[in-house]
């Protein structure tokens, strides 16, 4: 489990690829420091198991349905990536609920600074569109983000200096491609409510849920 805080802009130093999987190498002295083979760490938001480690660079595996439905296949050598273990017990919780399972991705659209954040405006499949709402958390590239815009096709979020500059999101424009993963207790209650409205006697309306506080 993760927070959508990220630690550190790692640097991808290998790419091993072969039909349908890939091995990563990456180099962060920070997030090394105190992994162990087989933790889970999170590289741009996509939850992964480090299969090697060296004092300065960890090897982590990707499977084929990983490779297939996040950006993780458009990495290069020299590329930098978003980097974050798994949250500890005790630690503090300074982001949202994150699984590093990623849900799709989307494209940048437009990129506007304002003040002193820089807005993104990102369009989205239909099917994450609908778990998305205004004030509602998202995490895109590993990043813990509110969304404070929501259109037809896609969604705005806005990035604080700090955020801009220590994650790999203030080097990315229009046109590129981010991970995108919903949020996991919003993406719970639909899926119920599909299941419950599906069914004849299902009295669970949106006019029902109003009324009833929701």
């Amino acid at each position: 489990m993760f927070t959508g805080i990220i630690e550190d802009k790692g640097i991808v130093t290998g790419i091993e690829k072969d039909e349908k999987s890939m091995k990563i190498t990456v180099r962060s002295p920070k997030i090394v420091s105190d992994a162990s083979l087989g933790d889970s760490i999170a590289v741009n938001g996509v939850c992964l198991t480090v299969t090697h480690l060296t004092k300065e660079e960890m090897t982590v595996d990707v499977m084929p349905e990983t490779v297939k439905a996040t950006t993780i296949h458009q990495l290069k050598k020299g590329d930098y990536v978003n980097l974050e273990r798994a949250m500890a017990a005790g630690g503090r919780f300074g982001g949202h609920i994150v699984s590093g399972h990623v849900d799709g991705v989307g494209t940048i659209r437009s990129k506007k600074p304002v003040s002193n954040a820089v807005y993104y405006e990102i369009e989205l499949p239909k099917e994450l569109l609908e778990q998305c709402i205004p004030k509602g958390s998202i995490t895109i590239d590993g990043t813990s983000l509110t969304i404070f815009g929501v259109s037809d096709t896609s969604i705005t979020i806005s990035l604080i200096p700090h955020t801009y500059s220590e994650t790999i999101l203030g080097m990315k424009g229009i046109g590129d491609q981010v991970n995108v993963e919903t949020d996991m207790l919003g993406k719970y209650v639909m899926h119920h409510l599909k299941k419950l409205n599906a069914k004849e006697e299902s009295k669970i309306t949106l006019e029902f849920l109003t009324q009833n506080g929701f």
